[in-house]
């Protein structure tokens, strides 16, 4: 895969103009994008941007003339060691029982279940609010059951199954569609003594040998984004098993009545809600056989503090 020299951005849209701008990027055949993505830029007037990045100028120009947008900017991509730059302000983060921290705060050792993950070439560190959202979740569920088969869908850096396998010591299975991140999360797996319970698995969705070998699961994480969420709701529900809980996370608060409903068709219910910042963190449960709910529902919990839903992972 080619290095990522230019970025075309698109300013002044709303939340959904920005995810029809991605799509257009993404599926116009005259256009070659190495990666798209949208940002939010003015919470206040709820306006948002949609980047594209290409290899070259030329790309990144005709990409900027074909969508013809009134606010268009193409920007070289700075020469930055942006690993090293994002470290220096990543400090540990805590959630419950689950503490958080990169090797350069190796010295800072609190009670709990610990974990040392850096930021690097998959997604999630445990300083955005998703992840954050996910693990205070986990805290939850473990006070009350112990899940025995845990699917961490789309596990990035392998952060949400790494707490899990370690504080359960439950086979974990952890899957994502790009092999570099699967690597990452084995190689975490080693370093945070919990590889006896995790597997890595490269797979895209649901379609894959070892999630159905292994389905039912009693615990699910899936920290991906809205979209796919709300297509992989009727595969999800199907692996959940009596008595299950999902955790749903990558949706805004303002996306959370869709997700919601589109689990709920499928027969789920709504267990608990976790909100940091703008992002949301979903519960959702399968009765337990014999119609007898195994969830206790808790309160809606909403953090706010610095450092937490608002740094991007790298």
């Amino acid at each position: 895969m080619s290095a990522a020299r230019f970025t075309v951005s698109f300013g002044g849209l709303s939340h959904a103009r920005a995810f029809e701008v991605m799509d257009l990027l993404e599926n116009d055949l005259r256009l070659d994008p190495l990666a798209v993505s949208i940002n939010e830029t003015d919470e206040a007037k709820a306006l948002w941007e949609t980047v594209a990045w290409f290899a070259l100028l030329e790309e990144a120009d005709a990409a900027r003339v074909v969508m013809a947008l009134p606010y268009s900017v193409v920007s070289a991509v700075p020469e930055r060691d942006w690993v090293r730059e994002s470290l220096a302000g990543l400090g540990p983060v805590s959630a419950g029982r689950f503490h958080l921290h990169g090797s350069h705060d190796r010295g800072v050792h609190p009670s709990g279940i610990v974990l040392e993950i850096d930021a690097g070439t998959a997604f999630g560190t445990g300083h955005h609010g998703t992840t954050w959202g996910c693990l205070a979740a986990l805290d939850d569920i473990v006070k009350r059951r112990r899940p025995r088969r845990i699917l961490d869908l789309g596990t990035g850096t392998g952060v949400l199954g790494l707490a899990a396998a370690k504080h359960l010591k439950r086979p974990v299975l952890a899957t994502d569609i790009d092999p570099v991140a699967v690597k990452v999360a084995i190689d975490n797996a080693k370093r945070n003594g919990a590889l006896p319970w995790f597997k890595g698995c490269t797979a895209a969705g649901l379609h894959h040998p070892s999630i159905s070998t292994a389905a039912p699961f009693d615990l699910i994480f899936a920290n991906i984004l809205a979209r796919p969420l709300a297509s992989l709701a009727p595969g999800l529900a199907k692996m959940l098993s009596a008595g299950g809980q999902l955790i749903l996370s990558g949706l805004t608060v303002d996306q959370l009545r869709w997700i919601k409903a589109c689990y709920v068709n499928q027969g789920l219910v709504v267990e608990r809600v976790i909100r940091s910042g703008n992002w949301i963190a979903l519960v959702m449960g399968r009765k337990a056989l014999g119609g007898t709910a195994s969830k206790r529902k808790s309160p809606a919990l909403s953090f706010k503090a610095a450092g937490l839903g608002y740094l991007q992972d790298a």
